[in-house]
């Protein structure tokens, strides 16, 4: 491009480029340099797209000086295209209004700045930059494609909106409005505030540091809002008080440190609100999550620390396979259990080893106990009718064994019933005459407890009914004090 085609204004820029100089169209009136009415400015603020293409390409220098690309302010007419270009300078279009979609296919910049600018779209599928890329405050209507980017240092998109146009209306977008698949980042990926419409797509992404998601809304309801399965992350993923209207898709990632979901506001009303199967996390904080709206699927997720309370958790749950360590905050087992009830393939006993084992852990082993229970009763329900007869027996008289007290009980009733049946109905002696004194209460206790021997029972020999009593009471005995037994062992080798 010959220089004596320049406008004014391009020739600013044009002459400022070599040094590095910003050059700032902007008039100081808050109004009139809202990027948003950029359309409507005059030849005096417009640079076209070719002559930023022009300056990058060509390497205008002057000697000892940084050539970088510095412009405020201007509207960019035509389309710039720096297509599989390498440019070894610092790029900054703030507060600009772009006309067509920036094309930055496979290019090699330096550093992108692109903050408060609004544009239809950007086309920048694998770039280069070496350093920051910043789309801080932009305004960008079509869909974001920077998929297999690779950025050294860290990528800024805070208080961005994307898929919505000037007047507020959702954009009709295909694809994936922010397409952030395979992308690489040196550093972190700050995303606060982020505002889409459509689909935000993060599959295959390595992020070395943290991924920062607070207060961002996430928006495309019946569909997937958030796709980001094999999301690796270096540290931690803070998204507090995010907004998520759709599926929310993280199935296999590894994030080392916090996926923090404080506060967070997660719906997708008659489909899958949360997959996160096969996830590795450190810990998972929901603490004063609102209700999940929709089914959640953790099945095969490890996650060490879950922070939630049970009312986050939606009526569909799918936790085959869901290994942790820690709940928080600690509540009894009757307020947790019901969340296993509400298991979608129906009675899943490695859900109830899990919890149990989380109670042992911290030393609660009478909530340990109680889920065993609840264990036992819902396996219960997937017996034929003759095994839940037993199931049924077994629960009310020991708890399934792991009521030891309640045994104890029954032990001491069948004493009081036993003491008072021979107590009134003396049983006569084997041997007249050799028989010791008879003691209903000792006589029962022989009959109960299947180690102990007073001497009573071999003693006496119940006639009629009192027989059949005291055959009753023997297996009663054995039962009951093989439970109680088994509870106290269970409590010491805990110890």
């Amino acid at each position: 491009m010959e220089i004596t085609e320049l406008t004014p204004a391009e020739r600013r820029v044009w002459d400022a480029f070599p040094r590095g100089v910003p050059v700032d169209f902007r008039t100081g009136v808050e109004t009139e340099d809202d990027p948003e009415t950029g359309a409507g400015w005059g030849p005096e603020r417009t640079v076209r797209g070719e002559v930023l293409r022009a300056l990058l390409i060509s390497g205008r220098q002057e000697d000892g000086e940084v050539a970088a690309l510095r412009v405020m302010g201007a509207r960019i007419s035509g389309t710039l295209n720096v297509r599989y270009a390498t440019a070894e300078y610092a790029v900054l279009l703030a507060g600009c209004h772009f006309e067509q979609v920036p094309n930055l296919y496979g290019a090699q910049l330096r550093q992108l700045n692109l903050n408060n600018s609004v544009l239809p779209g950007l086309a920048a599928a694998t770039v280069r930059i070496d350093g920051v890329l910043r789309l801080t405050d932009c305004r960008i209507s079509g869909p974001v494609r920077l998929g297999g980017s690779r950025i050294t240092q860290a990528l800024f998109l805070d208080r961005t909106r994307i898929g919505v146009n000037a007047d507020g209306s959702t954009a009709d977008n295909d694809e994936a409005v922010l397409q952030l698949n395979h992308v690489i980042t040196g550093d972190d990926m700050c995303l606060p505030a982020l505002v889409v419409h459509g689909e935000c797509r993060l599959d295959g992404a390595a992020v070395t540091g943290q991924v920062l998601l607070n207060d961002a809304e996430l928006l495309n309801p019946g569909a997937t809002a958030l796709q980001a399965e094999t999301l690796t992350v270096g540290t931690d993923v803070h998204a507090m008080r995010i907004r998520v209207e759709g599926r929310t898709n993280v199935r296999g990632s590894r994030i080392p440190g916090q996926l923090n979901l404080a506060y967070a506001r997660l719906s997708n009303p008659g489909g899958v609100a949360v997959r996160a199967g096969s996830c590795t996390v450190g810990e998972l904080w929901l603490r004063e999550a609102v209700p999940i709206r929709g089914r959640v699927n953790l099945r095969r997720a490890q996650i060490d620390l879950i922070h939630a309370d049970p009312a986050v958790w939606p009526r569909d749950v799918r936790l085959d396979g869901l290994t942790y360590t820690t709940l928080l905050p600690h509540l009894p087992a009757e307020q947790r259990l019901p969340l296993l009830g509400r298991e979608e393939e129906g009675y899943v006993p490695y859900a109830y080893e899990q919890l149990t084992a989380a109670y042992r852990r911290i030393g609660d082993d009478d909530a340990a106990r109680t889920v065993q229970l609840a264990k036992q009763r819902t396996h219960r329900a997937t017996l034929p009718g003759y095994a839940r007869v037993w199931g049924y027996l077994q629960d009310v008289t020991v708890g399934y064994g792991f009521r030891p007290v309640r045994a104890a009980a029954w032990l001491f009733s069948l004493l009081l019933i036993g003491a008072l049946a021979y107590g009134l109905h003396r049983p006569p002696p084997l041997k007249a005459g050799e028989a010791p004194p008879f003691s209903a209460s000792f006589y029962t206790l022989d009959l109960l407890l299947p180690i102990i021997d007073f001497g009573q029972e071999k003693a006496f020999n119940p006639q009629g009914w009192y027989q059949y009593l005291s055959y009753l009471l023997i297996a009663a005995g054995w039962l009951l004090a093989t439970t109680i037994a088994a509870g106290i062992t269970r409590s010491v080798s805990r110890q």
